[in-house]
């Protein structure tokens, strides 16, 4: 059963629902609306490995008369920086229905997933396309200025690629970072970051 996230919940004063659930507790049949929300949005280009990121945590879902209009879930990943390894919220599937976008709905989501990183990691991070990239800098994320690695089975290995669209954030009291460090994200199937 969802839970509501917090006492911003607008669905008692309009036809809007905010819920905030962990993986486990999404309503039966949420996570094939939340797969279907996310192949439309990323035009077909959301892979089963996207997916599969994108779960064991805690998701943001917004519904608008009933039906699901935005999601965004956050993962804990372990990031290795300057020999600490870093508690990481780690955000993906971030989405909004195609005629929704630009109406705040983006950043209710982002609201959502930024008050779980700030109460349970060190850092938040999230590799952006340039669409989404604004949204990111408008709530005060930032692109991380050094290099990006993974931990992959046969050691460190640089993503030089992954450089440029990888955004950090700090919560109050969170980890400092020192912006000539490398970050080495934890190894994952398909695209790593």
């Amino acid at each position: 059963m969802p839970v509501d996230p917090w006492p911003g919940d607008t669905g008692s004063m309009t036809d809007t629902r905010t819920v905030l659930a962990h993986t486990s507790q999404l309503a039966p049949g949420a996570p094939e609306e939340v797969r279907a929300l996310l192949d439309a949005a990323f035009g077909g280009d959301f892979t089963d490995e996207d997916f599969e990121h994108a779960l064991g945590g805690m998701h943001t879902l917004v519904y608008e008369g009933g039906e699901l209009v935005a999601h965004g879930s956050v993962v804990q990943r372990r990031v290795l920086h300057r020999g600490r390894a870093l508690r990481t919220g780690y955000v993906e599937a971030v989405a909004v229905r195609a005629d929704r976008r630009r109406c705040g709905i983006g950043s209710a989501v982002m609201a959502g997933l930024e008050a779980v990183i700030a109460r349970a990691y060190v850092l938040g991070a999230l590799s952006a396309s340039q669409d989404g990239a604004g949204l990111y800098l408008g709530r005060g994320w930032s692109v991380w200025p050094g290099q990006i690695g993974a931990l992959a089975p046969q050691g460190a290995v640089r993503l030089p690629e992954e450089e440029g669209s990888t955004y950090v954030w700090s919560p109050p009291g969170g980890a400092r970072l020192d912006p000539a460090g490398r970050l080495d994200f934890d190894w994952r199937d398909g695209d790593v970051l």
